[in-house]
């Protein structure tokens, strides 16, 4: 006799198991609950990966977990940038809140990218109830103050720079639950080119390619010919210079993991003009008018922290300005700082004939959207070379391709055949900037003059986002190689190394030209050529006619159409006049400024420092002067003006001791955000996604990796996890074994019982 199985598994367990199966379904479900614990607090106590401090791509709260140098992250709550632009300068506050979730007393590291030209000055912490300020010292002074002040268990602090656009914060002596804010402020000037004026906030470093030490083994035992060992490092981490273990960054894979790093941002612009058209090129922002010459912007979110923020702005029709003079007197002393734009001469170009090399990165950070945009860019480039023109086209990732052997004519026949090269480049491998721009600078056997006689324009276009850790091998080989060749560098993607970009072409005597966005490339590609194809204005010279004045930079460079002459200058007296003047083309020009006109402006003493400073450091890397007089040079301006530079840090006591004896460190972990744009497969290879333990935001589905938020959409901060800092996994797992046992006996006694009735 067949008998009908009841619906459902109740029925089905009732039918089974009697008066047994609630005895054996609750046994099951507390089993299956009580790993499922064990497991998940398992996988906590065994904690996240250690990092070091340059192993952040974005702002960071580490905590030190051993005496080795390795950190764990903590929860990040949120990072507040406030900036006001008050004419050609820019100070800004950027503030990190962070929190303490553990009982125990902790050592936090931060590492923060800002502005390569940017006056790093202050440093203020609040630390419970505690406020501390920090002062200058030189950088070996200061990590011994930080180091015994940790020691004794006082509260200190401790800001370093790794490179000019990447900070670290070193915080000791953290007490269990506190909330920490880190404010660092900054001075900066805006950038003009043309009509427009832009102001960047980086608020990501992207992750760094570092090539591989070359080493050469030899053997010194006696009685084997004297042979030794040496080793020569691309990156070196040489004092004062941090090497690769603090560049090189472990990624969050977005598409396993939600965005971190809420940022929140508000800009307000007082431009000193009548403004035009105010446009943020990489967020969603409200713009508030608060008259014909100011603004205010706030950015739309809090949003993750995986794009640079930029911001730029014109003026009204018929108010754009030509001219800017501004002074300062601080500590008895006065302080000047310059714009000056030269005619653009509409009419006139530059008729000489061009040899352009142009350089495409096709490594592996290039994936994804800085591949495409870095393509369209050298298609519009190429479509824009007159048939007087010869070029060259050299592309590289961890390899090099040299399309012909030597310039050749900009002709339909070579154009057609560059386009479909560079159409077919997909993103791959490392980034080996230096042979490539090695081999943009080579020049060959041709002719350095046109049919008439004249001499060629030689000019290199080097399209990539710069994710180098050996920036100081391609500065050396820039200014080694350059000689009538004219570096011209183009920046793409969210984030690139604008410190790179700048100084390459500073050294190379060109121009630095951004591309975020696809919509950006012909704008910004259009601006280049026609830098290009005009005028430069050359033989610039500066005279002070009061006396004399420590101005920056000492010898003018070369202007491109649209670029402003930035003269700053320590003065003896706020009187007489300056006289700018140079040659536009082949025609002379010549303004007159008076100095006692001057409008009053701040932060210009810590520009014209900085500006100094980065003066000595070209002039070094030219052989101008030698290290030690660089070094005394920068060491001087640093501390005389309060900066933080390679030589000098921050430091911040605060002279109460408050942690006890025994405090051990807490482990929490929280994942980084990939630069909007890259592919991770391209900068890391196909490998396991890594697992992290979900210690930072709660985000809607909207907000998740499979469904990823649209540009400027906000993401929540309200809902904060905290990773717990111990568990009883152990004891879960060993309830859970016991309890499965026990509903496995009541399985064999329901089925005995069953059997017995048979």
């Amino acid at each position: 006799m067949t008998r009908e199985a009841p619906a459902g598994m109740w029925p089905a367990l009732q039918s089974r198991f009697g008066h047994a199966a609630p005895l054996l379904l609750l046994s099951l479900l507390l089993a299956v609950l009580t790993l499922a614990a064990g497991g998940r607090a398992a996988r906590a106590e065994a904690g996240p990966a250690l990092v070091t401090p340059g192993e952040m791509q974005s702002g960071a709260l580490l905590f030190r977990a051993n005496e080795k140098g390795r950190y764990v992250e903590a929860p990040r709550l949120g990072t507040d940038v406030d900036l006001t632009v008050s004419g050609p300068t820019a100070r800004a506050h950027v503030t990190q809140v962070f929190q303490n979730p553990t009982d125990q007393w902790v050592e936090a590291v931060y590492v923060y990218p800002l502005p390569e030209d940017g006056a790093v000055d202050t440093l203020k912490m609040v630390v419970g109830d505690r406020v501390i300020t920090g002062d200058i010292a030189a950088r070996e002074e200061a990590r011994r103050t930080y180091e015994a002040a940790k020691q004794a268990g006082q509260t200190a602090g401790l800001v370093e720079e790794e490179r000019p656009n990447l900070f670290t914060t070193s915080v000791a002596n953290v007490g269990p639950g506190e909330t920490v804010l880190i404010q660092i402020e900054y001075q900066e000037t805006v950038r003009q080119s043309g009509d427009r004026f832009s102001l960047r906030v980086p608020l990501v470093v992207a992750p760094r390619y570092n090539p591989t030490p070359v080493s050469q083994s030899v053997d010194f035992q006696p009685g084997q010919g004297g042979w030794g060992r040496t080793t020569t490092d691309p990156v070196p981490d040489t004092d004062p210079v941090p090497g690769r273990d603090r560049i090189t960054p472990p990624v969050l894979d977005p598409r396993g993991n939600a965005p971190v790093n809420p940022v929140t941002l508000k800009l307000r612009l007082q431009a000193g003009f009548p403004l035009g058209e105010v446009v943020s090129a990489n967020h969603a922002v409200d713009i508030e008018a608060q008259g014909p010459d100011s603004r205010v912007v706030t950015m739309k979110g809090p949003v993750p922290a995986n794009r640079d923020f930029e911001l730029s702005w014109t003026p009204a029709a018929g108010a754009a300005p030509s001219v800017g003079l501004f002074r300062e007197r601080v500590a008895g002393e006065d302080y000047l700082l310059a714009f000056v734009t030269p005619p653009a001469l509409q009419q006139t170009e530059d008729k000489r004939p061009r040899d352009v090399v142009f350089v495409i990165d096709n490594s592996g950070s290039m994936g994804g959207a800085s591949m495409d945009q870095a393509k369209s860019s050298l298609l519009y480039a190429l479509g824009r070379l007159s048939p007087a023109d010869r070029f060259n086209v050299v592309r590289f990732d961890d390899t090099l391709d040299v399309l012909f052997p030597d310039v050749v004519p900009a002709d339909a026949g070579h154009v057609g055949r560059a386009k479909s090269f560079v159409a077919g480049l997909e993103a791959s491998g490392g980034t080996e900037m230096v042979p490539a721009m090695q081999a943009a600078l080579t020049e060959h056997n041709g002719a350095d003059r046109g049919d008439d006689g004249a001499p060629r324009l030689r000019q290199v276009v080097f399209l990539t986002d710069g994710a180098i850790g050996n920036e100081q091998q391609l500065f050396d080989t820039v200014a080694g190689m350059r000689g009538r060749s004219r570096v011209f560098m183009v920046g793409i993607g969210s984030a690139p190394n604008t410190y790179l970009m700048t100084r390459a072409a500073e050294l190379g005597r060109g121009t630095f030209t951004q591309i975020g966005a696809p919509e950006q490339v012909e704008e910004r590609m259009r601006s280049l050529f026609e830098k290009l194809e005009s005028p430069v204005v050359t033989n610039l010279s500066a005279r002070f006619s009061a006396g004399a004045a420590d101005a920056t930079p000492e010898t003018l460079p070369d202007l491109y159409r649209g670029e402003p002459v930035v003269l700053a200058a320590k003065l003896a007296a706020l009187s007489g006049t300056i006289e700018v003047k140079g040659m536009v083309g082949d025609r002379p020009w010549i303004v007159t400024l008076p100095v006692a006109q001057a409008a009053k402006g701040e932060g210009l003493s810590k520009l014209w420092a900085r500006r100094r400073i980065a003066d000595a450091e070209v002039a070094q890397t030219l052989g101008q002067i030698g290290p030690e007089q660089a070094d005394q040079r920068i060491l001087s301006l640093a501390l005389q003006h309060h900066l933080v530079t390679r030589l000098t840090s921050l430091v911040a006591v605060d002279r109460t001791p408050r942690r006890p004896d025994g405090a051990t460190l807490s482990r929490n972990d929280i994942p980084l955000n990939l630069p909007a744009g890259w592919d991770f497969e391209k900068v890391f290879g196909a490998r396991p996604k890594p697992e992290f333990r979900q210690a930072g935001l709660l985000l809607p589905a909207a907000a998740r990796s499979d469904a990823p938020a649209a540009a400027g959409k906000p993401m929540p901060v309200e809902d904060v996890v905290l990773p717990q800092t111990a568990t009883d996994a152990e004891l879960r797992i060993i309830a859970g074994l016991l309890l499965l046992i026990a509903g496995l006996a009541v399985l064999g006694f329901g089925r005995r019982s069953k059997g017995g009735r048979a």
